[in-house]
């Protein structure tokens, strides 16, 4: 099979999975691919603001159920991923984005050019507001591609953004200054078909010009 349709098939199966079977394990190997993918996946400036927390702990998903509206597929998946993201590190003139910027082998000179773009890209864009907006938009592109790679290996998933964030994140004693939770997804297997995929034709959602 071509990777194309190995892809596509994915997306095509992949669905919002409810009802996981709590009784199956993701193979120890398989998960850290869906990681990997993680790790793999690009962001603005290459800033990778992700930071993965796999729980698979059943006391914690138990306790983080009720503040995830109760849903099942907190305590039915086998690994459930919650994804932070950084905020304070971010901020122009940090050790992390002088670090992250630094990685390639490039000319001083073309280093200290990214650093400034990087600082004036971040202070006037948010002027102190909105970073941690745009950090937790780059965490939904590892998102999307863990669940299709996932779904490449007959793996399931669920992306949940239905959370008391406030409470989440002082059940898992996050210090919020420096990050935040941007959303969880439940991995492991389904216990029913999925149900057809409903979408809007091509035409109606693409224009060419």
């Amino acid at each position: 099979m071509e990777k194309i349709d190995i892809f596509m098939e994915a997306m095509r199966e992949r669905h919002a999975t409810k009802r996981f079977d709590p009784e199956k394990r993701i193979p120890e190997a398989q998960m850290r691919t869906i990681l990997e993918i993680g790790r793999l996946s690009p962001s603005s400036f290459g800033m990778e603001p992700w930071r993965f927390l796999v729980i698979r702990d059943e006391g914690l998903k138990a306790q983080l159920r009720p503040l995830c509206w109760n849903q099942p597929q907190i305590t039915e998946c086998s690994d459930l991923v919650v994804i932070k993201h950084l905020v304070a590190p971010l901020a122009p003139g940090g050790a992390y984005s002088r670090k992250m910027l630094s990685r390639r082998d490039l000319p001083k000179e073309m280093i200290e050019a990214y650093y400034e773009r990087y600082d004036a890209f971040v202070t006037e864009k948010f002027r102190g507001e909105g970073m941690g907006c745009w950090s937790a938009k780059q965490c939904y592109i590892a998102a999307g591609n863990m669940m299709t790679g996932a779904m490449t290996m007959g793996i399931d998933s669920c992306a949940i953004e239905g959370f008391e964030k406030a409470k989440v994140e002082a059940l898992l004693e996050l210090d919020v200054a420096k990050e935040e939770v941007a959303m969880l997804i439940a991995f492991g297997y389904r216990v029913k078909p999925a149900p057809e995929k409903v979408r809007l034709p091509l035409e109606e959602i693409v224009t060419f010009v």
